[in-house]
């Protein structure tokens, strides 16, 4: 079999990197999330702390861009190409699952790809914030809701593509039936979709 590619976004807090990391451990392929920035420092130089402080950013500010010489790439710009190339390279070199970073527009012409977007109803994704990652304080569902507007707004500039919006993607899921039977009907697809992709 060639390699293959599996892009995961997620609204926050819907369980998109458990059930990634699960997903990749059950097909036995790689997983990448935050190794994602090692591997953009490399390609760019930039030091990974400082990635993974600007990591998601969008240089839209009008004022931002009013003092940036005009010749210079801004440096969310210059991360998003880095972790874009990184992605490339991956998807050439190994099989593997990806999260986030606007994987799927990405590889968007890339043939053995499974595009996949995770979502959740807010009661089932407070209660997995409140116990996975035991963030939101006493608002989880205006810090949801945040998140999930920053990873819109990040997907939506550098895509120029509508975030969560079912054509981008080849399967929508609803993930509140739980982690491993989200698992199960996501490994059955892959292995179809890329049997029919060779």
């Amino acid at each position: 079999m060639k390699t293959y590619s599996v892009t995961i976004a997620r609204e926050y807090g819907s369980g998109g990197r458990l059930i990634g990391k699960q997903l990749a451990s059950e097909l036995g392929i790689g997983f990448y999330d935050k190794e994602l920035i090692v591997l953009a420092a490399r390609e760019s130089g930039l030091h990974e702390d400082f990635i993974e402080t600007m990591d998601q950013k969008k240089a839209s500010s009008f004022f931002y861009n009013l003092y940036m010489p005009y010749n210079v790439v801004p440096i969310p710009e210059q991360i998003f190409l880095a972790q874009s190339k990184a992605i490339k390279d991956l998807a050439e070199r190994e099989s593997c699952v990806i999260i986030g970073r606007c994987g799927d527009y990405v590889l968007g012409d890339v043939k053995n790809c499974v595009r996949i977007f995770i979502h959740a109803p807010m009661e089932y994704r407070v209660e997995l914030v409140k116990k996975e990652y035991q963030e939101g304080g006493n608002s989880p569902v205006e810090f949801i809701r945040k998140q999930d507007k920053y990873r819109a707004s990040y997907y939506d500039f550098f895509t120029q593509h509508k975030w969560g919006r079912a054509q981008n993607y080849n399967i929508c899921l609803d993930s509140s039936i739980g982690i491993a039977k989200t698992v199960g009907i996501l490994k059955t697809y892959i292995e179809e979709y890329i049997s029919k992709a060779e």
